[in-house]
């Protein structure tokens, strides 16, 4: 049976539990947010959803349908099944935190992946002693032919999904990304919320 749309707020977090076979649904409701994910081993949460990991098996930085992903056991967790959104994703980038948000001129708090990350767990009863680094969904940052990278505005448009197999039972978690300094998340475009549905 199909799940509820579920939204993950503009600016915040949100993790769900997903058994193994389910798969997850996470739709770029207005175009041209970015998505943090996180994936967790259920009954284990030292073990995650790895990039580092998971481009040494895939041999890629960014991931296509048919790539599965890896935990840091080297473990298949999550594998993309389906993706409207024009196909441009990112391992590289850190999550962002308040130590970015500094760095970049803000004074005062900032939202960040980082808190979103640990407040969606907290808000289902868990938490991880780390935060991994993030499969960011939609988040387009081109390699260039001299080897710089560039942070540009995604190319998904509204209503594009991707979609993701869980290989097992794990918890999932987004950040609709907060960033409002550089166009990561489209040039004049405030950070809005996106959706995710479970299904299976």
């Amino acid at each position: 049976m199909d799940g509820d749309l579920v939204t993950i707020p503009a600016r915040r977090g949100k993790a769900a539990r997903v058994r193994a076979g389910q798969t997850v649904r996470v739709v770029n409701t207005h175009g041209d947010q970015v998505v943090d994910t996180w994936a967790f081993r259920a009954d284990d949460m030292t073990e995650f959803m790895s990039m580092e990991h998971s481009r040494a098996h895939i041999l890629k930085i960014i991931p296509v349908v048919g790539d599965t992903m890896l935990t840091n056991h080297r473990r298949p967790i999550l594998t993309f099944v389906e993706d409207t959104s024009g196909g441009i994703h990112d391992t590289i980038i850190a999550a962002c935190d308040c130590h970015r948000y500094k760095f970049l001129g803000v004074e005062g708090y900032h939202d960040n992946c980082t808190d979103n990350l640990h407040a969606g767990l907290a808000e289902i009863g868990l938490s991880s002693a780390e935060t991994p680094s993030p499969l960011n969904l939609f988040m387009n940052i081109p390699v260039r032919p001299d080897r710089t990278l560039s942070f540009e505005a995604p190319v998904a448009p509204p209503g594009s999904h991707v979609a993701l197999r869980a290989e097992m039972d794990l918890v999932i978690a987004f950040s609709a990304c907060p960033q409002d300094i550089l166009p990561i998340n489209g040039v004049g475009h405030p950070p809005t919320e996106a959706h995710f549905r479970i299904d299976g």
